[in-house]
């Protein structure tokens, strides 16, 4: 943790200002239900916890972000907690919450609200990674299915899986790499920060991701989610 007197090192920024439609129209996703409380509590509490994690810095519905800091002051320990104003992309959400973080910010994680249930473990090694010297960190599984490569309705290849890894969040970065390589970026889209930094030709490393570590997307998901919840609960976690 930081030090008395010393600003924060590492902040986590959760962009949860998207609507999330897969799960059916309504309450944006992040604030959708799980086990009695919305989603994006469950992935701040992580994440707030880690022992490597200062400061956690969550991207809001701009009409929300009074509603969110209250709901979130409600259920809060451990790390400073901070809500700003998200964007209409999850990359301008990141970007917003990066412009506002203080100097003393050197490791900044980027971690999915549709993820609620990712481990502290998992938190504090892609911290931990970083810290080490990494310029970017992603914590990844095997593919267990079989990938095949289509143009249209016809299969054109089957990729080899054993060089392919399901890809999850926090991820991890170096101030200074995350924001140049949302600086490169302006105006193109990705689907994680990972594949920004990517395309500024940075190595990005992997650690063991975990399977709890699993996107909510589907109302599925959502029971699978509610299963496991009521698993860690029943063995005294929260």
């Amino acid at each position: 943790m930081t030090a008395a007197g010393a600003g924060p090192r590492t902040a986590a920024i959760v962009p949860a200002a998207g609507r999330g439609e897969r799960l059916g129209p309504g309450t944006p996703k992040a604030l959708r239900l799980l086990g009695g409380a919305p989603m994006l509590v469950h992935a701040v509490r992580s994440l707030a916890r880690a022992r490597l994690v200062d400061l956690v810095v969550v991207a809001a519905p701009p009409e929300e972000v009074d509603q969110v800091r209250t709901l979130l002051a409600d259920h809060h320990d451990g790390a400073s907690l901070q809500v700003v104003a998200g964007g209409a992309t999850r990359q301008d959400s990141v970007r917003r919450a990066l412009a506002g973080l203080r100097d003393s910010v050197e490791v900044v994680l980027v971690h999915d609200a549709a993820r609620p249930l990712a481990p502290v473990e998992l938190v504090d090694a892609v911290a931990a990674a970083v810290r080490e010297g990494a310029d970017a960190v992603v914590p990844a599984l095997p593919v267990a299915d079989t990938v095949k490569r289509v143009e249209g309705d016809t299969v054109v290849e089957t990729l080899d899986r054993s060089t392919l890894r399901a890809i999850q969040t926090p991820q991890g970065f170096a101030r200074a790499t995350l924001e140049a390589a949302h600086l490169a970026a302006e105006g193109e889209e990705a689907t994680d920060d990972a594949a920004l930094v990517e395309r500024l030709g940075r190595k990005v490393a992997i650690v063991p991701g975990a399977e709890e570590a699993f996107k909510v997307t589907r109302p599925l998901d959502l029971l699978l989610a509610e299963a496991v919840l009521t698993r860690r609960r029943s063995g005294g976690v929260r």
